[in-house]
């Protein structure tokens, strides 16, 4: 029987590290860490962004990621930590287990995305266009 997405996206939270939006705003304040938008352009625009996150949007996400391709963003390490976010965490969870399989070795995702870290009254700003 084939799967859905949401058993797809269920079985990476299994496999990738999860954070709530306290550990990843803890994080964030330590400066160590590389935060990942994977939204689409047009869901930036209409929400907003986390401020200090880099735009990779989901589609772009494995090249963007792998230093032998020419669309390689150098922020992009799998040395570094990672955090990724999406609208409210499906398609991080997916885009944290695509990087461990490139060889990202502290990579996590913002589980309920940029939805719970708004509700949770942490800052938000307009992307630069």
């Amino acid at each position: 029987m084939a799967q859905g997405a949401m058993d797809l996206v269920a079985a990476a939270k299994a496999q990738v590290e999860n954070l709530g939006v306290e550990e990843v705003a803890k994080e964030i304040e330590g400066g160590a860490v590389v935060l990942v938008d994977l939204r689409e352009p047009a869901e930036r625009e209409a929400n907003g962004t986390i401020p200090g996150a880099i735009h990779v949007p989901r589609g772009m996400l494995e090249f963007h990621a792998d230093a032998s391709t020419p669309y390689h963003i150098e922020a992009l390490d799998p040395s570094k930590r990672v955090i990724l976010h999406c609208a409210s965490g499906g398609r991080s969870a997916l885009a944290a287990q695509t990087l461990q399989q490139l060889g990202y070795t502290n990579v996590a995702h913002l589980d309920g995305g940029i939805k719970a870290w708004a509700e949770a009254g942490k800052p938000v700003e307009q992307p630069a266009p």
